[in-house]
């Protein structure tokens, strides 16, 4: 929970920095899923993901490698530009249900460092949405 208060702190460090929206995210133990919308004519996703892995680093205790790196992060990310409103959706679902596929909540709702309550709250999901394996959650494959 501690690390989840400072990876949080880490965003907002660097969203005062190099300024974007965090649409959608899902937080698990050993990586997180983003949804993220950069100002118009900004594709700079690599330079604030660096940011972030560094303001997090600096943060935490962690083993070190023989040159010096943390072991925290891999060391890289995996960038995907939505395409239109089904990419989307399908990337919505997919960070959401990510907690149950891994076996951490029995349903989308019970996982607590997700963006998916806030999404029920405005009506785009049900409250039950994941609970049961549904033909459209079996094909989510955004990896």
């Amino acid at each position: 929970m501690q690390r989840v208060a400072l990876l949080r702190q880490a965003f907002q460090e660097v969203k005062c920095k190099r300024p974007f929206d965090i649409t959608a995210a899902v937080i698990l133990p050993d990586h997180l899923h983003c949804l993220w919308l950069l100002p118009e004519g900004d594709f700079d996703y690599s330079t604030r993901w660096q940011m972030i892995k560094t303001a997090f680093s600096r943060r935490v205790s962690a083993s070190v490698k023989k040159d010096g790196a943390k072991t925290i992060w891999q060391p890289r990310f995996f960038e995907h530009c939505i395409r239109d409103e089904s990419d989307f959706n399908k990337h919505l679902d997919y960070i959401h249900y990510n907690p149950v596929k891994h076996g951490l909540a029995l349903s989308p709702g019970e996982w607590p460092h997700s963006s998916f309550q806030r999404f029920v709250d405005a009506g785009f999901y049900p409250a039950s949405w994941g609970c049961t394996l549904a033909a459209d959650i079996t094909n989510l494959d955004c990896e």
